[in-house]
């Protein structure tokens, strides 16, 4: 990575402008043409620097407050399949499989969010439904104390 990726990178890595033309307003900073700019994003995309460029909405700023960690006990047999059902769903943000913990039997999980606590118990009952898988508990979060994604 260059020095020009690098400041593009850091420029970027916590949001961009919220104006009419975000990438012209990082390239007058780095004396660069937006063209050059979206250029380099998508040159970072290809080489593995960036896997995705994409927009993020701060769930709790538009209403959206319950948010509930499903943990489910899936046959180990069944977890590619059981969990590409589970992520398909629309409110399902994260799914991810881990290990079972002597006296912890669930082993796949999945992020939900909605508007009310009875929303995510709605989803989960309808995840429940299309699985077949019975066993699953709800962990809904209580407050948050950090979002960020990855920085240099």
């Amino acid at each position: 990575m260059d020095e020009i990726e690098e400041a593009i990178i850091r420029f970027t890595q916590n949001g961009i402008p919220l104006t009419p033309s975000p990438f012209r307003d990082i390239a007058d900073q780095l004396g660069l043409t937006e063209d050059e700019v979206v250029s380099r994003i998508k040159k970072m995309q290809e080489k593995g620097i960036i896997r995705r460029f994409g927009a993020s909405i701060g769930h709790r700023d538009i209403g959206i407050v319950a948010n509930a960690m499903c943990i489910w006990n899936v046959p180990d047999e069944q977890v590619e399949e059981i969990g590409s059902i589970m992520a398909a769903f629309d409110e399902v943000t994260h799914c991810y499989e881990r290990p079972r913990r002597p006296g912890w039997e669930y082993n796949l999980f999945t992020m939900v969010h909605s508007y009310t606590r009875e929303d995510c118990e709605e989803i989960a009952a309808r995840i429940s439904q299309a699985t077949g898988i019975k066993d699953y508990r709800l962990l809904f979060s209580e407050r948050e104390f950090k979002k960020t994604g990855v920085r240099l």
